[in-house]
């Protein structure tokens, strides 16, 4: 009887996966490094249509073509805009490209994908904003991917509940030297707590190495300070966040762990665990499983890339838009970072 559930649940799981697919056609903008570890592995698992490869090379273009003979590659995104079997275009090449690429598109109408950074200063972004809105493009997305990792919902849900105090935020790694370190690495710590707390001001900044600084930002309900550094080592790079709430305080790392520590009681102002021996718990509320090979315990998923992409294809398929990281949403974001470009760069 035991055994005949356990095969019913396995073959209703797959026959739902299986049931799950898309009847649009899209292209894809880039075939470098972090576009084949990262995305292009998620529009497969998916069974994503990716009916074009645009790059910029005829001698790539023949090579993905033998790759991946179901897909055309091609180096004109004009033919790709002018598809309209195509609905939907995901980009990711170098940073500079971004902002022209994603203009274009645009103004095409279709919708849009676009990796980090989508451009370089707050008036592109203005002017891509506007550009949804004049052509009507209907979902235009930056892949500001930890804002999907399960533990940043998870504590999000979490913090929208308690009396929030302080929090401490550190993203190490060493020297950046193919590009902007503000723009392509400390977006994303700076997305993340303004995604978690609400819009940023700057209380105070310092600029202590080339490339790292040591910022307090005010939020509307809470203040924290950020180090954001490329002084340290790509080997062993943290990203780690601290948040204290009046209830206890909430320990993120590497987006592959997320624990909670209740703070002990008082008696009339004075802590419990002066008086008596306080056992320390710790409540585990997120952790990456290395030993069972699932999806919910790839890397690709608890970093939040697939659940990006899926909510990108799934709000196409539906025709209204569910992502959490809509263009319009990122302008505190990059508010944050030219003020800081301004005061040092």
């Amino acid at each position: 009887m035991i055994q005949q559930l356990i095969e019913r649940y396995k073959r209703i799981r797959t026959e739902r996966f299986l049931a799950q697919t898309y009847q649009y056609s899209y292209a894809f903008v880039g075939m470098g490094q972090h576009s084949l570890t990262n995305l292009y592995p998620v529009l497969h698992y998916l069974g994503v249509p990716l009916k074009y490869i645009c790059v910029t090379s005829e001698r790539k273009a023949q090579l993905i073509e033998r790759k991946f003979p179901q897909v055309k590659a091609t180096t004109s995104l004009d033919d790709i805009l002018a598809d309209d079997a195509v609905k939907g275009v995901l980009v990711s090449t170098s940073p500079a490209a971004h902002f022209s690429i994603a203009s274009r598109v645009l103004q095409s109408g279709k919708s849009l994908f676009m990796e980090k950074p989508p451009c370089q200063t707050l008036q592109e972004l203005d002017a891509l904003i506007d550009k949804q809105r004049l052509y009507g493009s209907p979902i235009a997305m930056v892949g500001l991917q930890k804002r999907y990792a399960p533990a940043v919902q998870i504590l999000q849900k979490r913090l929208s509940k308690e009396h929030l105090i302080s929090y401490d935020l550190h993203f190490l790694t060493s020297n950046y030297p193919e590009g902007n370190a503000l723009l392509d690495l400390f977006i994303h710590p700076l997305d993340l707590v303004t995604y978690l707390f609400g819009k940023p001001e700057i209380i105070t900044c310092q600029q202590v190495a080339p490339a790292s600084y040591i910022l307090m930002l005010s939020h509307p309900h809470i203040v924290g300070t950020l180090e954001l550094s490329t002084a340290y080592t790509w080997t062993s790079a943290e990203e780690s966040l601290k948040v204290c709430t009046s209830k206890g305080i909430y320990r993120l790392s590497q987006m592959e762990k997320l624990t909670f520590e209740p703070k002990p009681s008082t008696i009339l102002g004075v802590p419990y665990e002066k008086i008596h021996t306080h056992n320390r718990t710790v409540e585990y509320l997120y952790a990456r499983n290395n030993f069972t090979p699932t999806l919910s315990n790839n890397q690709i998923y608890s970093q939040g890339y697939y659940s990006e992409i899926q909510s990108f294809i799934t709000s196409i398929k539906h025709g209204h838009s569910s992502v959490l990281t809509d263009i319009t949403t990122i302008k505190p974001t990059y508010e944050v970072i030219m003020s800081i470009i301004d005061r040092f760069l």
